[in-house]
């Protein structure tokens, strides 16, 4: 299988949600603050910055001193400890060894820093399979969206658009996609079960079904 298949991560190869909101109660508690809204899996996906504004209440207008620390707490927590309680979704190992196995070049495009996701990876066993794994945060200053790192990534390994694909579970994924030039196939199992705002290239119900997927897009792109 002569593909490029770029990823998403949180939600999509991984449920990193247990870590995730108990990292946010821990450090919102460590402050004396209380959730603004319920800690749920929907919360994951946007930068950390933004995200904490919403749990703290802090809103657009809040203190930025006190944002500033919760991030770093946040940070701290997570990656010393949150992570460790990260799964992999059914099938996602397996299907990553075969379709690298096959001949397609994988890589991660995540809002999700780098240090953590790096950690994951390892610590699942996951990170042999992927030619690339690339974050917002990689460059100074950070990109400005998931669609820029996946532009950058496009330009850096050489992707032909025509022959690649991006897997995620969310609206700004299908953005990424659709801004570069790539077919979209949507997770929606995982985060992605509210369902998008688009009408993907093809709907992923089990990741075993992947590779078969990409092998019906790229020949209808031939």
């Amino acid at each position: 299988m002569q593909a490029d298949i770029l990823f998403d991560l949180d939600g999509t190869l991984i449920d990193s949600s247990p870590g995730i909101l108990a990292s946010f109660a821990r450090v919102l508690a460590a402050h004396g603050l209380k959730p603004a809204v319920p800690l749920e899996a929907s919360l994951i996906g946007p930068p950390l910055a933004v995200t904490l504004r919403q749990v703290s209440g802090l809103g657009d207008t809040g203190d930025e001193a006190l944002l500033a620390r919760l991030v770093e707490a946040f940070k701290a927590d997570y990656d010393s400890a949150g992570y460790l309680t990260t799964e992999v979704f059914p099938g996602v190992a397996a299907g990553l060894a075969a379709l690298a196995t096959g001949g397609a070049r994988l890589f991660v495009v995540t809002n999700k820093r780098l240090v953590p996701t790096r950690r994951i990876l390892e610590a699942l066993g996951l990170a042999r399979y992927f030619s690339g794994i690339h974050t917002r945060d990689e460059t100074d200053p950070p990109a400005p969206s998931k669609s820029a790192v996946t532009r950058r990534v496009i330009a850096r390994y050489g992707i032909d658009a025509a022959r690649a694909c991006f897997v995620g579970d969310s609206d700004e994924d299908a953005a990424a996609a659709r801004e570069n030039g790539l077919a979209f196939i949507h997770a929606a199992y995982g985060y992605g079960a509210a369902g998008i705002a688009e009408r993907p290239a093809a709907v992923l119900d089990g990741f075993d079904e992947l590779p078969g997927l990409v092998d019906r897009l790229v020949a209808a792109a031939a």
